[in-house]
């Protein structure tokens, strides 16, 4: 038998008044077996620095059991949300994000939780980002910070934020894929039915002036193809031609439902290919890099660096070594 090895210990915060879908993402994500194929590998503990039953906005309270002393052990931190009001963070949970931060543990503020963040000048510095209707707030009140007004959610290395409400389960997801490789973030986004990783930013969700068409259908059609292909050559002209578009209206669609440019896509498509490849099979890089449509391991390996700042080897080592 395997000695079962630690399991990460994830301190989410909770607040009088939150909402109770922005605390439940951490907990769904986090504390899912089907994080490690052999079960669970984060604790996670619900704490708060207010005393009693906590409130929240959906009428029913909430009891912890764990004040802020909590933080102390933990190696990730969530804060899930904050106050609509985006009001000032009490000093002892200012003082303990910073003690957390300094130590090394991740640090991740979801939705408004950039807030109480970007006041202990956690993000001093570096790109954030928040809900898309708080952001002005945001940079206008923390100018020291690189407000990107249009990511779901943006990765500084230790610390993390994410756009409002479902992007915190993107930002989750995309940390559990950082620790623990794309099949375990795939494993726990079937399990709650969600796409493992959404392209774009917050800008497809802003404002949708055309309305959805038969069009659509063929649209999504050749995105779920072309996804599927992703070993073979894709212009933007030969897709167009496949949904029956113009080059200008399937632009035009493409940047609505993705938020981003087809060159983009196509790359974060072909790069999660290779990762999952890396992670769960033996073949060569060279073979990889055929499969997924970089057409040569050079072209893989250029990418995965300027993307992923490390070598597919070393990638494979890594995830390979942490399934150990």
């Amino acid at each position: 038998m395997k000695p079962s090895q630690p399991r990460r210990k994830v301190a989410v915060i909770a607040f009088d008044g939150m909402s109770p879908f922005h605390l439940s993402v951490p907990p769904l994500v986090f504390g899912s077996r089907c994080a490690g194929a052999d079960g669970p590998v984060f604790d996670v503990t619900v704490c708060a620095f207010e005393s009693g039953p906590l409130r929240t906005s959906a009428g029913f309270d909430i009891a912890t059991r764990q004040g802020l002393a909590a933080l102390r052990g933990a190696e990730i931190v969530i804060l899930p949300t904050w106050h609509d009001d985006c009001r000032s963070a009490p000093q002892a949970l200012l003082q303990a994000l910073r003690r957390a931060h300094a130590r090394g543990a991740w640090i991740v503020g979801l939705c408004l939780g950039a807030f109480p963040l970007a006041q202990a000048g956690l993000l001093d510095g570096i790109r954030a980002t928040t809900h898309w209707a708080y952001a002005d707030q945001l940079a206008g009140r923390y100018p020291q910070v690189r407000v990107d007004r249009d990511a779901l959610y943006v990765d500084e290395g230790q610390v993390l934020t994410s756009a409002g409400v479902a992007a915190g389960l993107d930002c989750c997801l995309h940390l559990l894929r950082r620790l623990c490789g794309a099949d375990a973030a795939n494993r726990v986004a079937r399990q709650i039915v969600v796409a493992p990783h959404r392209q774009g930013g917050q800008a497809q969700f802003i404002d949708r002036p055309v309305p959805v068409s038969r069009s659509e259908g063929r649209f999504s059609d050749v995105l779920a193809w072309a996804s599927a292909h992703l070993e073979q050559p894709h212009s933007l002209d030969d897709l167009a031609a496949r949904a029956a578009m113009s080059r200008r209206n399937f632009t035009r669609h493409f940047r609505q439902a993705t938020g981003t440019s087809f060159k983009q896509w196509l790359l974060n498509q072909r790069l999660a290919h290779a990762q999952r490849m890396l992670e769960t099979g033996d073949a060569s890089v060279e073979a990889i890099a055929q499969a997924a449509g970089f057409g040569s391991a050079l072209s893989l390996r250029q990418h995965f660096r300027a993307v992923l700042q490390v070598s597919p080897s070393a990638y494979r080592r890594q995830f390979r070594a942490g399934a150990a």
